[in-house]
């Protein structure tokens, strides 16, 4: 695991969605500028001698690194954007439930309005501190519609956590790459390793 987890899974269901890294060759500035913040941030974490670092990721940083096909999101999960404003971050995306669900179906008729294509708003309070992360799903909507909560667990419950072990509404999981603490600004995300 590594700060890429930390810096995009919040937002798609608060660390639910795990993502991984791949190369590209050809990066816009601001995806260039994210991805040289992140290698810094790992060889800090890599080091026998690390000192104190904080790192300011912004909002532009971390939409085009994610635009720019570094980050491969879970089959189904489609045009990310991340908006960040003081401990909440909102997150934007196209989902394809099917492909998400992996085929896998419910007889709950409360699950069926997970299929089919939709555009999702997740919106979650994160923040880490002493070298835990925790994350609160506030709200999540399908085309402009907000979910009842108990519909959400019933989601996460069949489809995620199979999949994702120890993910919820509500996670509290361990900073990586020797992160102390992180912090959602206005527009930024700011760790600090010790």
């Amino acid at each position: 695991m590594n700060v890429r987890v930390l810096l995009l899974g919040a937002a798609v269901f608060a660390g639910c969605l795990p993502v991984w890294a791949g190369e590209r060759a050809s990066l816009s500035n601001s995806a260039a500028s994210m991805k040289r913040k992140l290698h810094q941030v790992d060889l800090n974490a890599a080091s026998a001698h690390a000192k104190p670092l904080r790192t300011v990721f912004t909002e532009t940083e971390v939409n085009a690194y994610m635009a720019s096909g570094e980050v491969q999101l879970p089959a189904g999960v489609m045009s990310v954007h991340l908006e960040g404003d003081m401990g909440v971050i909102t997150g934007t995306a196209r989902v394809d439930f099917d492909q998400l669900r992996a085929g896998r179906g419910s007889a709950n008729p409360l699950l069926e309005i997970f299929s089919g294509i939709h555009d999702v708003v997740v919106v979650a309070h994160a923040r880490g501190s002493g070298g835990q992360g925790t994350a609160h799903v506030d709200s999540v909507s399908l085309d402009g519609i907000e979910i009842p909560r108990f519909v959400l667990e019933l989601f996460v419950e069949k489809y995620l956590q199979p999949k994702y072990p120890g993910i919820g509404l509500d996670s509290r999981f361990d900073l990586p790459d020797r992160i102390d603490a992180a912090t959602v600004g206005s527009h930024t995300l700011s760790v600090t390793q010790h």
